[in-house]
């Protein structure tokens, strides 16, 4: 069994930096905020998607990643491979940090279409994949999705990469989501815009704002120019790709309370609303509003902030329901 050239077989890639998949503009780091640099080192939402012959008994895949050093926390953390075929789970390997070793995930005897979820921690790079048994073939290309947002599109307290609401959203609607979120980030930076353009898609969907709110604090003027010029230069890349904005979901601490210049996160969604209003209003027919603040209620958030896997899946449940009346005009 030889092995196979990872590249046919990734999905949810933007950029490759030296082989690793990377979420930014390799090119173009130095004008971005160190901690969104460090989170687009992350291979968020990276996956394997292949087709497998019948009597295939299994699928190996070689990876290399960083290994944390003794004594550090990161070190008992395992490398979890969630095999899947559509909407169900089949199956979870997990592997101990190693600079380079292999898993081994046992397919069903039928053979069919599968999707390996790959752990995102210590920026796994998959460097070979193969069939036992019996042949493999990449799965075939889907429509394109890029994701721009944070912490909660990058699926933060989701149990598993695979219930972040992108990736279940992407389910629901076959796309190829690419996850671009940024813990922490996501504040309208307008390099981030300008990446997002370059890059190919068919579909995008920006969902930042509630880092504006403290973070970086932000008043609700400043948002609504910056929500105005982030979509204008994504625009100038992809200026008639259906873009939908998800604003700010439920932050009870924050709804009410005023940040440092003076703004609630419910005078800051608002202006996000109206700026993608305005922009609609003045001519752009395939610019979607989804209003976030009623998506989700406390009883969804893990911590106040991020969503557990039912509230990923009420957003994803609402993104898909707003995105599928254009998906219909997307290739298969």
């Amino acid at each position: 069994m030889s092995w196979l050239e990872p590249e046919p077989f990734l999905r949810g890639t933007a950029w490759r930096d030296g082989g690793r998949p990377v979420r930014a503009d390799p090119d173009d780091l130095g004008r971005l905020p160190w901690d969104v640099a460090a989170r687009a080192a992350l291979p968020i939402g990276v996956r394997v998607e292949f087709r497998a012959e019948p009597g295939t008994s299994a699928v190996e895949l070689r990876y290399r990643a960083a290994v944390p050093a003794t004594g550090d926390a990161l070190r008992e953390l395992r490398h979890a491979f969630a095999l899947w075929r559509g909407g169900r789970c089949l199956a979870e390997v997990f592997a101990e940090p190693a600079e380079e070793t292999t898993v081994r995930l046992r397919l069903p005897p039928d053979g069919g279409e599968f999707t390996v979820h790959l752990p995102e921690a210590q920026a796994p790079v998959v460097c070979g994949l193969r069939g036992v048994g019996g042949a493999l073939a990449p799965a075939p290309a889907r429509p394109r999705w890029l994701v721009h947002g944070d912490s909660i599109t990058e699926g933060w307290w989701s149990t598993r990469p695979a219930h972040a609401w992108p990736a279940v959203a992407g389910r629901a609607l076959d796309l190829d989501p690419v996850n671009l979120g940024y813990a922490g980030g996501a504040r309208g930076e307008l390099p981030l815009a300008e990446h997002l353009a370059r890059l190919p898609g068919e579909l995008v969907t920006l969902a930042f704002g509630t880092n504006c709110w403290a973070s970086v604090p932000a008043s609700a003027p400043w948002l609504y120019e910056t929500t105005r010029a982030f979509v204008g230069l994504v625009r100038r890349g992809h200026p008639a790709v259906p873009l939908l904005l998800l604003s700010p979901v439920l932050r009870p601490a924050a709804e009410h309370t005023r940040n440092a210049l003076g703004a609630t996160l419910a005078e800051l969604r608002t202006a996000m609303e109206e700026a993608v209003r305005d922009l609609a209003a003045a001519g752009d027919a395939r610019l979607v509003l989804l209003p976030g603040g009623e998506l989700l209620g406390p009883e969804d958030l893990a911590d106040g902030l991020h969503p557990d896997d039912r509230g990923h899946a009420r957003i994803a449940e609402a993104v898909a329901g707003a995105l599928r009346p254009w998906r219909g005009a997307l290739r298969a």
